[in-house]
């Protein structure tokens, strides 16, 4: 039927068909062998001995007189031996059993003489068949009629041989040998050759109508299951490969879908049929295997092959649900409620030649009923046999497939424009494919959601109401946003979102119902797929009704709600889906972190941002502490991590906003970078003191992150990259400048946080933090020294011998104010950060003032910084180490 490259092909199946039956060869042989071992090893039983009888007139002899009687055994020890001896006395010995023969293992002579020839052999008979048929056709050495009755001659000849020779083997009486089964060979080739001559007679030279070539078709089938049944799986096997290619051998460049199909459908009801009889599950899958690679042929062919395509799909469907599926019409029983795999895979192959179909056949209308049909039937098969249940996940993905793919067929810029179609673009959304996969949406939709829900509490395997429920819940779900995609554009539609609303609300009552029964197996699994099913539809209605920033605040909305439900219905995947509702948000925002992109509007603070971050920030925070009243899982911690990355988010981009007056995509300034961490330290510091009453591993982490933030920002923003002694930023205004929100403030809020983890992290932690704020505020105050001596531009002109007093009368004067407070608030820290900034001080004097300064300001300097130091010793020695000083001991009166 097909011109493919047959002698590779032939070659390929012999190849194949002889290792399976080597395989299945070696199978027997050891079975016969432990067999024969244990037929060796039975004990043989001795004939018993039997008297001749007695005449009825002769009397019996008398009995020999008995032994005197030995002398009993004084001694107590040697008692219990001698009734031992006695007792064994009285037992007849056993008998013993020869020893097993050894059997010789077979030499390599043995195994190609007995064995591998024979399997070559049987072969080459099949194939000589087949190639004498072809060579005969090419040639044209003989007539279609003699070609036909030669390949039955031949077919007959073979089965009698295999016949003869499994006569002769059952009548010969001889031990089994471990060789190959010639008469299964013969007889597997026999079939073979009549599988093709029957079928060359219907298809190629239509001598026969289709009703007889079915009949004869069907003969031949039920002649192979009853060889079989003799036989062995070796027969199965050999007739299977050669029935399943023999459309391969014998081809002709004129396909007959029709043809290929009917004598298909009758190959694969004789397979499942003894597959079921012997029970056979290689068989089985072998067969569904085989007839759906059968299934991919002239799918591209057009319309014209639709009809057979279908025909054959719904005829393995069908002989595989009478005959595989366990529990369900004449397949094998099955066991209490379990998911068996062969059952669920063998009807999920045929539904998705099913929908190969209709995907080829760009969505043809007998195709897609055709695909409805074998869908309602799956279901209907599950329903009987839990076996089948499996296939209903394989139905679902399946439906969900060929709408998806319905959608973006007929819409392809939905894969390159989030945004949806460009004006002009798209097919019209009322063509004509539109209401017949509208009606059967709805089909599909009615069909699994409401079996999903009625099977809850029929199966006492947890499995089986679960599968139901997870495919009642996303079937519907996948059609709405596969309908959506096709019909809407992804663009704003009103009435998609009251469908979503309907459709939540029909999860919601399932919900509601089934949390007021009894406790099954599975039941709260179910439940809980079906809650997530209604927040699932209600988050489809906020995206089919809203715009942009809109969906955001409601998906992050959805994950306070979510834990507002959990409160009063503690169904534990609530946790997780409120978490699944952060993770959908904070995807949204990495696909545009501008919430509205361009549109976000130039005023500062209130605009897109407070609203697209502040509310799923606040919303993030309140499922929080709503769901750490319940415990503290993975679920809790995701929703507390969006919740921190929306807060900090919002003060970031709210700053860059409000800096670079609406440009988002601007070059990061001084300010920004002050300001950011400003924010960085504050938020730093209420979540350590959070996490003192928290105790949680995310405000821990989420602290620590925000600190590195800062300190990163300081070092590479301030110190380095935007630092007014380098870059070119301008300080403009007075007092009240730049420089107090980039180096001043945050040298408080360091300060701060040193003092917020001081006692609950490590010594160095809070030490390191204290060092920077230090830094800090010596570059604050140098920085504002160079303003006031350069104006605006900080990198022009020299420097002074009056800037240079400045500084070290300045830095001077910030080491005693420190050593101020901390003689007040006996901060030990603080003095030593005082004692850090003198002795850079005296440094200063030494190495730069001493060569810098002339006149009149170096002596200033060193007299000034003269007087401070011995002031500090006086101070050090009259008020500090005086309080440390016991009082002296009263002096005894005289």
């Amino acid at each position: 039927m097909f011109d493919w490259p047959l002698d590779w092909i032939a070659l390929l199946v012999a190849f194949a068909a002889l290792a399976f039956a080597r395989r299945i060869s070696d199978r027997l042989a050891e079975v016969q062998a432990r067999l024969a071992k244990l037929e060796a090893t039975r004990p043989i039983a001795a004939a018993p001995v039997v008297a001749p009888p007695l005449s009825p007139l002769q009397e019996p002899a008398e009995a020999p007189p008995m032994p005197p009687p030995l002398p009993e055994l004084t001694e107590p020890a040697l008692q219990p031996a001698a009734m031992a001896s006695d007792d064994a006395a009285e037992q007849p010995p056993p008998l013993a059993s020869p020893p097993p023969v050894p059997q010789p293992a077979a030499g390599f002579e043995e195994r190609i003489g007995t064995r591998w020839v024979v399997w070559i052999g049987g072969l080459t008979l099949a194939l000589g068949g087949f190639f004498m048929v072809r060579y005969s056709i090419e040639a044209g050495l003989v007539g279609p009629e003699v070609r036909v009755a030669l390949g039955a001659l031949f077919a007959a000849a073979l089965l009698a041989a295999g016949e003869w020779t499994r006569r002769k083997e059952s009548i010969s009486q001889i031990a089994a040998l471990p060789i190959a089964n010639i008469p299964a060979i013969l007889t597997a080739a026999g079939t073979a050759v009549a599988f093709a001559t029957i079928y060359a007679a219907y298809a190629l030279y239509e001598f026969l109508p289709p009703a007889i070539a079915f009949v004869l078709l069907g003969i031949v089938a039920l002649g192979t299951l009853a060889a079989a049944l003799l036989h062995g799986p070796a027969l199965a096997g050999l007739g299977l490969v050669a029935a399943f290619t023999t459309p391969v051998l014998v081809s002709t460049g004129e396909p007959n879908y029709w043809a290929l199909y009917i004598y298909l459908a009758i190959v694969t009801a004789a397979a499942f049929a003894l597959a079921r009889v012997r029970l056979w599950r290689w068989l089985a899958m072998t067969t569904i295997g085989l007839s759906f690679l059968w299934t991919l042929p002239g799918l591209d062919a057009g319309v014209e092959t639709v009809a057979p395509h279908v025909f054959h799909v719904a005829v393995g469907f069908a002989l595989a649900a009478l005959i595989v599926v366990c529990g369900f019409m004449f397949g094998p029983a099955a066991e209490n409620d379990e998911v068996e795999p062969i059952s669920s895979v063998g009807l999920a192959v045929y539904l998705l030649g099913a929908m190969l179909v209709v995907l080829a056949s760009f969505h043809d209308g007998l195709a897609l009923i055709g695909f409805t049909v074998l869908v309602a039937a799956t279901l209907a098969v599950a329903w009987r046999a839990p076996s089948a249940v499996g296939a209903v996940a394989a139905a679902a993905a399946t439906v969900f497939l060929v709408f998806a793919e319905w959608a973006l067929r007929d819409n392809p810029d939905l894969l390159v424009l989030p945004g949806g179609a460009l004006p002009g673009m798209g097919p019209n959304p009322l063509g004509a494919s539109v209401t017949s996969h509208l009606v059967t949406a709805a089909i599909f939709a009615l069909g699994f959601g409401g079996a999903g829900f009625l099977a809850q509490g029929r199966s006492h395997n947890a499995v089986v109401p679960v599968v139901w429920s997870a495919a009642g819940v996303f079937t519907p779900l996948a059609l709405l946003v596969a309908l959506y995609a096709r019909i809407a554009h992804l663009d704003r539609s009103i009435p998609f979102a009251i469908v979503a609303v309907v459709l939540a609300a029909a999860f919601a009552v399932a919900t509601e119902a089934l949390t007021r029964r009894e406790e099954r197996p599975g039941l709260s699994a179910s439940i809980a797929l079906f809650a997530t099913g209604t927040l699932a539809a209600l988050a489809l209605a906020l995206t089919f009704a809203l715009e942009k920033g809109w969906l955001t605040i409601a998906l992050a909305l959805m994950s306070l709600g979510t834990a507002w439900i959990f409160e009063s219905r503690p169904i534990p995947f609530l946790r997780t889906l409120a978490a699944v509702f952060a993770g959908l948000v904070v995807l949204r925002i990495g696909y545009d972190p501008r919430i509205v992109g361009a549109d976000v509007g130039t005023t500062p603070i209130v605009n897109w941002l407070l609203w697209g971050y502040g509310v799923p920030a606040a919303s993030f925070w309140g499922a929080s502490y709503l769901m750490r009243r319940h415990g503290d899982d993975a679920p809790l911690r995701a929703v507390e991590a969006a919740a921190i990355l929306f807060t900090t988010l919002l003060a970031f981009l709210e700053i860059r906003h409000a800096v670079n007056d609406g440009d988002m995509l601007a070059v990061p300034s001084l300010a920004e970078v002050g300001l950011d961490v400003c924010v960085a330290l504050a938020l730093a510091i209420g979540l350590e003191r959070l996490r003192e009453r928290s105790g949680s591993i995310v405000h821990n982490i989420s602290a620590v992150i925000l600190t590195g933030f800062a300190g990163g920002a300081t070092v590479l923003g301030l110190l380095l990259f935007e630092n007014p002694m380098i870059s070119d930023v301008a300080i403009k205004g007075g007092l009240l400048n730049i420089l107090i929100l980039a180096y001043a403030f945050p040298a408080v809020l360091m300060l701060l946080l040193s003092y917020a983890v001081a006692g609950r992290r490590p010594p160095a932690y809070g030490n390191t933090l204290a060092a920077g704020a230090l830094i800090l505020a010596l570059s604050y105050v140098s920085l504002e020294i160079r303003r006031i001596y350069h104006g605006p531009d900080l990198t022009a002109g020299p420097t002074s011998a009056a800037e240079q007093y400045t500084y070290s009368i300045a830095w001077l004067a910030f080491g005693v104010v420190l050593l101020g407070i901390g003689i007040i608030v006996q901060s030990q820290r603080a003095r030593l950060a005082s004692a850090i900034v003198i002795a850079l001080t005296i440094l200063k004097a030494f190495l730069i003032d001493m060569s810098a300064l002339t006149g009149v300001w170096r002596a200033l300097s060193f007299i000034g910084l003269g007087l401070v130091l011995v002031a500090i010793g006086w101070l050090y020695q009259k008020v500090l180490f005086r309080r440390q000083q016991q009082a002296p001991p009263a002096q005894p009166a005289a």
